[in-house]
């Protein structure tokens, strides 16, 4: 285990560079550069089973982002502890996609981090084994910090834990470090026998409108299933990264509580074909797609699986000028809960958009947190 002086001077040629403080290895890993980490495959089925934690998919995401993301895993005596997924944001890149791995720790120019899914914004981007203590996760939060702000190197002006629960936001909010409340994310929890059920315990408006629209798309070419491999998906890509840029305008002008000093502080970038291609080929993804009979697509969802919940990151149909069809949007959320009471699971999520809509449908919130940490006060 290296001494304490050794840390204060990192090699740069390391391709996964690791620390020790206090016992704790933390060591943070670039995608793009070698295999999988050791230990990442059994931390992830019992702790991080979502897809979007496979290694291949965040290997792919790095190159295919403007921000690409690191993994910085917290272990001790070589086993995982925690996790998380980090951003590492250029606001001089403009529109270039993933420098190379080299160029990440040379660079003098003004950068900072983000500790955020950017895809999949409803799920936080840190995870800790359950037998981790309250204190002990906040102290490898500091060792975490302070490992990113040599990794990252002088150009760095601080991190950002964006859409944290309150639980996480709480370890790495203090003092010198700013916390706000952000949109929530939406829940459905698991408390019906029948989707019938669930649309009997809507509003009366809510439940004619639900009941009407449930039956008014038999013409549609509706096709569902796992781990889907029949897919395009470049027109799906296509249709979801002009669904969330509508998404996004509307609630910027709405007032969106995602502004910072008045600044539309967006770091994502749109979606990328080959991502979706295999995020929508993992086994635990379901795929419902609805086709006019022509072929064209007019919406698609998807669904992963896991024995916390479902969840439902994407939802994507054309806008009503294109030809989308009204009210569409209420099939897919009945076949979603439908999925829900067959899997037995004991929560649907389905974001942090439209939370009007959601609620008429039955949905609560979590309530989700960014907390901003300027680099002199990084690990204090």
């Amino acid at each position: 285990m290296k001494t304490l002086a050794a840390l204060r001077a990192p090699r740069r040629a390391e391709v996964a560079a690791a620390v020790a403080d206090n016992g704790i290895d933390v060591e943070i890993l670039d995608p793009r550069e070698g295999q999988e980490p050791g230990g990442w495959a059994k931390f992830r089925r019992i702790v991080a089973p979502q897809p979007m934690w496979d290694y291949g998919l965040l290997r792919l995401e790095a190159w295919l982002s403007r921000n690409p993301p690191v993994l910085a895993l917290m272990r001790e005596g070589g086993r995982v502890l925690g996790a998380c997924v980090v951003m590492l944001c250029d606001p001089m890149r403009g529109s270039v996609f993933a420098p190379g791995p080299s160029a990440r720790g040379s660079r003098l120019s003004p950068r900072w981090a983000e500790v955020y899914l950017p895809w999949f914004s409803g799920h936080p981007a840190v995870v800790f084994r359950e037998r981790v203590d309250a204190a002990s996760r906040r102290e490898l939060l500091r060792i975490f910090e302070r490992r990113l702000a040599e990794y990252a190197g002088p150009g760095l002006l601080g991190v950002i834990y964006r859409a944290m629960p309150s639980d996480i936001a709480e370890l790495v909010a203090g003092r010198g470090r700013a916390r706000r409340e952000i949109d929530p994310t939406t829940v459905l929890h698991n408390r019906f026998d029948s989707v019938e059920e669930w649309v009997g315990s809507l509003r009366a408006p809510v439940r004619a409108v639900v009941r009407d629209a449930l039956g008014r798309f038999d013409s549609l070419d509706v096709t569902a299933g796992k781990g889907r491999k029949d897919l395009d998906a470049a027109e799906l890509a296509a249709l979801l990264n002009e669904h969330r840029a509508r998404q996004d305008a509307r609630a910027w002008r709405s007032g969106q509580r995602a502004r910072i000093a008045g600044l539309h502080l967006d770091t994502r970038s749109p979606i990328p074909t080959a991502y979706l291609a295999e995020f929508l080929r993992r086994p635990t993804v379901l795929t419902r797609t609805y086709r006019e009979p022509s072929g064209r697509l007019v919406a698609f969802q998807a669904m992963f699986d896991t024995e916390y919940g479902l969840a439902m990151p994407y939802w994507a149909a054309l806008p009503r000028q294109q030809g989308g069809l009204p009210r569409l949007h209420l099939d897919g959320y009945a076949h979603a809960v439908r999925e829900l009471i067959d899997s037995g699971r004991p929560e649907l999520t389905a974001g942090r958009t439209l939370l009007d809509l959601k609620a008429d449908l039955g949905f609560t919130t979590r309530t989700l947190h960014s907390v901003a940490v300027p680099r002199p006060v990084m690990g204090r």
